[in-house]
């Protein structure tokens, strides 16, 4: 099968499509015919060498988590999908995935069926982001219907689910992103828009209950002063949370890590399935592209998800 390997830490020109063998699968596992894989930041910063996950690989090593398709094999202990059954799921995380290749083997726990009004595409774009916002704002930020809600980066790859599922559990949902990307986070759903470029969230903002942050550490304080008494801040960046309760001992403030969960998936199916969550496909390349997909994330404008093809 084809995959794309990375020979060492670094830069995308390490990157190359090679030749490697199929997946020998366990029993707990399936084997997928993938159709499509994403990215994501995590993605980059392990290629660079700098996360924790990456001390779990040994070059030469194939990334990703993210990937959609067809069941090709199942194993001996698995009983809820069959060969040919369509699945979705973010495999492993954070210990390798090994995604970006034409065949991956799953443990079964790590996937859901693909909704039907998904493309695979689709699909392959939502697994880490949309488990990040949904473990987020339900186990971690435990939103309440009539709460107030601050998206921070709304127009993102997690950022644009973050404001789709908080609308849906009942929040009143406020998002940040550039002007040029206004109408796009209140086609989402957001109640209110904050452009960070014209106004700083400090002045625009006050008295909320949640903030999710996906910016990174540049907001990180900024939306830890908007909060109220009791408020609760969530945030998916390694930023100093030491500094921020110092700031606001008054508040609550996590930094929090995805975790593989076929099981939220299935709840999150029901979301998609009703029409309340789109998940925002920004392009579809090849995955001799992998080069270009992993630098327009590392630009950190991409509106949506990027996903490839072999």
């Amino acid at each position: 099968m084809k995959a794309v390997v990375l020979s060492e830490w670094g830069g995308v020109e390490n990157f190359s499509i090679q030749d490697v063998p199929k997946p020998i699968i366990k029993a707990d596992e399936v084997l997928v015919k993938v159709n499509a894989f994403g990215v994501n930041p995590a993605d980059f910063k392990t290629r660079t060498g700098i996360t924790p996950y990456s001390k779990k690989y040994t070059h030469p090593i194939i990334l990703g988590w993210d990937i959609a398709g067809v069941i090709d094999e199942v194993g001996s202990d698995v009983t809820n999908f069959k060969t040919g059954d369509a699945v979705y799921g973010m495999v492993n995380f954070p210990e390798p995935g090994n995604a970006y290749a034409e065949y991956v083997a799953s443990p079964a726990a790590h996937l859901a069926l693909k909704p039907t009004t998904l493309s695979f595409e689709e699909a392959a774009a939502a697994p880490l982001a949309v488990l990040t916002a949904w473990q987020a704002l339900t186990e971690h930020g435990h939103l309440k219907a009539g709460e107030k809600v601050l998206v921070q980066a709304a127009s993102g790859g997690v950022g644009h689910l973050g404001v789709q599922l908080a609308k849906a559990l009942g929040g009143y949902v406020i998002g940040t992103a550039s002007g040029k990307n206004e109408a796009f986070v209140r086609s989402l759903g957001a109640d209110e828009f904050v452009d960070y470029t014209q106004n700083t969230v400090e002045e625009s903002l006050g008295d909320l209950d949640l903030v999710f942050d996906t910016a990174g550490a540049d907001t990180i304080f900024a939306s830890a002063s908007v909060l109220k008494s009791n408020g609760r801040l969530i945030s998916i960046a390694y930023a100093a949370m030491d500094k921020v309760l110092t700031m606001r001992p008054d508040i609550h403030a996590e930094r929090i890590l995805v975790h593989t969960s076929g099981d939220d998936l299935r709840t999150i199916n029901k979301f998609i399935e009703d029409g309340k969550l789109k998940i925002t496909v920004s392009q579809v390349l090849p995955a001799d592209q992998i080069a270009d997909a992993h630098q327009q994330l590392e630009s950190r404008r991409t509106t949506g998800k990027i996903v490839l093809t072999f």
